[in-house]
C-alpha cells in the first residue's frame, strides 16, 4: 500500500524479523491466568504495516521488543516507537496504527501509551502529543477515509 508516488524515504533500511515465540503448555492452559509480557505485546504489533512501504514496521525496525514496556499491577502498556527517516510525515499514522491495534486486542482495563522514541524525529512533541489526545485519536478514527488507512495497516499480508 502506497498513499503517495513520492516516497520520503524510498530506500528504507530493512531488518531481519524476530522469530514466532514458541508456546508453552501452560501457555495454552486456559483455566490459566497468565500476566502479559512485553514479547506478547511486540507480537500483536510487529505485523502492523508501514503505510509507505509493503513492509511491517519490525521489518523497518520502527518497533523493537526492548522499547515496548508492561506493566500489568497497573493495567498499563507503554511502546516506544522510532520513524525511519526524524521528518516522518507517516509518524502520527504509524502512532495511531499502533494504538488501535492494542486497544482492540488488550482487555479493556489497560492504558496504553504511544510514543515517538526521544530525539528521533523532528516534530516528536507534537506527535506524541496528538497521540496521548483521546479526543483527537477519537476523531482521527471518525474519519472514513483515515480509518480505512489504519485498517489497511493493520490487515494481514496476503
Amino acid at each position: 500500500m502506497v498513499l503517495n508516488k513520492l516516497l520520503e524515504n524510498a530506500n528504507p533500511l530493512i531488518y531481519s524479523i524476530l522469530t514466532e515465540r514458541q508456546t508453552t503448555k501452560q501457555e495454552e492452559d486456559e483455566s490459566i491466568t497468565d500476566d502479559f509480557d512485553s514479547r506478547e505485546i511486540f507480537d500483536m504489533i510487529r505485523g502492523i504495516n508501514d503505510p509507505e512501504h509493503p513492509l511491517t514496521l519490525e521489518e523497518l525496525n520502527v518497533i523493537e521488543e526492548s522499547k515496548v514496556k508492561v506493566d500489568n499491577a497497573n493495567n498499563s502498556v507503554t511502546v516506544e516507537f522510532t520513524p525511519t527517516i526524524p521528518h516522518c510525515s507517516m509518524a502520527t499514522l504509524i502512532g495511531l496504527a499502533i494504538r488501535v491495534k492494542l486497544l482492540r486486542a488488550l482487555p479493556e482495563r489497560f492504558k496504553v501509551d504511544v510514543y515517538i522514541s526521544p530525539g528521533t524525529h523532528a516534530s516528536e512533541d507534537a506527535v506524541n502529543k496528538q497521540l496521548a489526545d483521546k479526543e483527537r485519536v477519537a476523531a482521527a478514527l471518525e474519519n472514513s477515509y483515515l480509518l480505512e488507512v489504519v485498517n489497511q495497516c493493520l490487515s494481514s499480508k496476503q
